[in-house]
């Protein structure tokens, strides 16, 4: 039996744009998917931290180096320019694979820069 665990995570990104008509669905620079390793049309699942909405949608690629986090068609009914998001994917992993897997974390600046990346988050302790 597979389950499901957190594959990468974009943490502290601030949405550049919110585009009702714009075909597609989260568009990022395609830089700091890289960082995170989340591919194009990859599912990704939205939080955003300023207003409490969630959401389930898809990436689609940003100009590299732009810096952009744009909230598309239906979804930017959820989210609009300064608002700030974690951004996650999944993976479905085989019983064997669970012990050895470590997610890609990346934490955003105000601008959209990564300061950090990691493969783990502190145990909360409160």
């Amino acid at each position: 039996m597979n389950q499901f665990f957190l594959k990468s995570k974009i943490h502290g990104a601030i949405v550049t744009h919110s585009e009702k008509d714009y075909d597609g669905s989260c568009a990022i620079d395609v830089e700091i998917l890289n960082q995170a390793s989340i591919k194009e049309y990859e599912k990704i699942d939205i939080y955003n931290i300023t207003n409490g909405e969630r959401l389930s949608t898809y990436t689609i690629l940003a100009k590299p180096g732009s810096r952009i986090i744009s909230v598309n068609g239906a979804a930017a009914h959820k989210a609009k320019p300064g608002d700030k998001l974690v951004i996650c994917s999944y993976a479905s992993l085989e019983k064997s694979e669970i012990s050895s897997h470590k997610p890609e974390m990346v934490y955003l600046d105000e601008n959209n820069n990564v300061i950090k990346k990691t493969g783990s988050i502190s145990m909360q302790a409160i």
